[in-house]
């Protein structure tokens, strides 16, 4: 069942790419075909590091929870550990990369991180 709808994500950000001529999606598309191994994995700490305040950040891979997070950011990802979830909850927004291609097609202020 996983398979199917990550074919069916990478597909829907193919389209949306060529349809707006968005590069962003393009990419997200390209590293969610990898294989899961491959993917990227990326800590509360670096996202608390990396991304600014009230700042859109996409992970093509799996937020996991080691770190904190001290302001405000929406996070989207195809996968969230348990403890991501609720720490990105607490201080932001938590989006699945579908919902966030559905509120944001032209992929403005949105972030690759990873």
């Amino acid at each position: 069942m996983k398979h199917q709808q990550l074919n069916e994500l990478i597909g829907e950000l193919k389209k949306n790419s060529i349809a707006n001529n968005v590069k962003i999606w393009k990419r997200v598309a390209t590293d969610l075909e990898k294989p899961s191994r491959n993917r990227r994995v990326v800590n509360l700490f670096n996202i608390e590091k990396n991304a600014k305040a009230n700042e859109t950040i996409v992970v093509p891979g799996k937020v996991l929870g080691t770190g904190e997070l001290t302001k405000k950011v929406t996070v989207a990802a195809f996968n969230f550990s348990d403890s991501a979830f609720k720490k990105i909850k607490e201080k932001g927004e938590v989006l699945s990369i579908p919902e966030l291609l559905k509120h944001n097609p032209k992929g403005k202020k949105v972030r690759i991180l990873g």
